[in-house]
């Protein structure tokens, strides 16, 4: 009797352990894929710039994953070292510019896909809503693109973002302003700006106007509108009316688009246009209005002609062209960017548990040279979370190309100023 409940209780223990190696839970999940969830804009208005940003994901998949002679984390080993070789699996959801829709697929990813980690979302909006959800769950989520300054103010322990924000692009604006008069002996003293009304544009106005402020520069204008506008013609007139020198757009690539188109038709052109980023820099920007698009200033953290200085972004650049048949831009290399260090950072921890990855996010270090970014680096500030060694520069659209033309001392031509008149052009 005793010797046929020994071996009952064998069973049940051989049975027990069976299940568990067959429904791991997922932070304990077998290291033979790691599973991350990256939530982008796949269709509507920023459908190309959520399609650029996924394809740098995907890239950045293949060299971690793959053997590649690249002097990027990863990138010489095949998958991740400290999980066995286990490689990335990337699950991929669209979002569609819309914060429920980015939420909900927040809480998909967690809870039915069982991801590691998320990823995304470039729309500051979605960002904030789909990083809530992975707050509540205790998911880490890194945000590689999404510049709102309030993200990082919000307490959260598990939101980590890469990209520099709205904060210091705002300053830099007005450091070049000043460099521009001191070094090009130019006349500027008013700036106009004019931004979409989610986060993102509401976040820029805010801290354009604060440095507006420091720097003595009287704000003639801050317009306000409602985004994937069908007309900006009022908007347009008011902008003339304010006789502003400087025009500042925080707009997405509709936006952006349609707003030069009617600076053309109302042929209005202001000394200079200086946008923050987004819409300004898209592809589909570059190509709906070719040399109509040309000669704006935006701010930015990454440009291919850096690469003379840089040689790591032509290589990079070069696989990514080959594959996708276009160069990367500031968002395919922060996506990029993002990809590696969150790789990176769970392969540190050696683990798939969220806790663990979250504590070696706090405690990552990655030098400047083994990124394709003109940074010093990634470390997160330890209140916040933001990268504190991020930092931006400005570019010019000429003959269909971005040029950094500040600090001057990256530049690689010089800025032209003013912009020339449309019937000059």
């Amino acid at each position: 009797m005793a010797m046929k409940k020994t071996w009952r209780m064998l069973y049940v223990t051989l049975g027990v352990f069976l299940w568990v190696s067959a429904f791991p839970a997922a932070g304990a999940r077998a290291a033979d894929q790691v599973r991350i969830g990256a939530i982008y804009p796949m269709t509507g208005p920023a459908a190309s710039t959520g399609a650029e940003m996924t394809d740098a994901i995907t890239l950045a998949v293949d060299i971690i994953n793959g053997k590649y002679d690249l002097d990027l984390p990863l990138a010489r080993t095949k998958g991740l070292p400290n999980l066995k070789g286990a490689t990335i699996k990337v699950i991929f959801a669209d979002h569609q510019g819309k914060p429920d829709i980015g939420q909900a697929e927040a809480e998909r990813m967690i809870t039915t896909e069982k991801v590691a980690a998320l990823m995304g979302c470039y729309y500051s909006s979605v960002t904030t809503t789909a990083s809530i959800a992975a707050e509540r769950h205790k998911i880490p989520f890194l945000n590689p693109e999404s510049t709102d300054p309030k993200l990082t103010e919000r307490g959260f322990r598990y939101f980590f973002r890469t990209t520099p924000f709205d904060d210091p692009f705002a300053e830099n604006f007005f450091q070049f302003l000043n460099d521009m008069k001191k070094q090009k002996k130019v006349k500027v003293d008013s700036v106009a700006i004019v931004h979409e009304n989610t986060s993102f544009g509401m976040g820029v106005a805010v801290a354009e106007k604060k440095y507006a402020g420091k720097y003595g520069y009287k704000v003639a204008a801050d317009i306000m509108y409602a985004e994937k506008g069908t007309s900006f013609v009022s908007e347009v007139q008011k902008l003339r009316a304010s006789g502003a020198d400087v025009v500042m757009p925080a707009s997405y690539t509709a936006d952006a688009i349609l707003y030069m188109k009617t600076f053309k038709d109302l042929r209005y052109m202001p000394q200079a246009i200086l946008a923050m980023d987004a819409g300004y820099i898209a592809e589909d920007y570059r190509k709906t209005l070719g040399k109509d698009g040309e000669y704006v200033l935006s701010r930015e953290v990454w440009a291919l002609d850096l690469a003379k200085k840089k040689p790591m972004i032509a290589k990079v650049n070069e696989i990514y062209k080959k594959r996708f048949g276009r160069d990367m831009n500031g968002n395919s290399a922060r996506s990029f960017t993002g990809m590696m260090v969150l790789a990176d950072a769970i392969n540190r921890a050696g683990s798939t548990n969220p806790e663990k990855i979250r504590e070696t996010l706090e405690k990552y270090i990655l030098s400047g040279d083994k990124m394709i970014m003109p940074w010093d680096g990634v470390a997160f500030d330890a209140k916040t979370h933001q990268n504190t060694k991020g930092r931006g520069i400005i570019v010019q659209l000429i003959d269909g190309q971005f040029h950094t033309v500040w600090p001057f001392e990256l530049a690689s031509r010089d800025v032209i100023w003013p912009i020339p008149a449309w019937d000059k052009r």
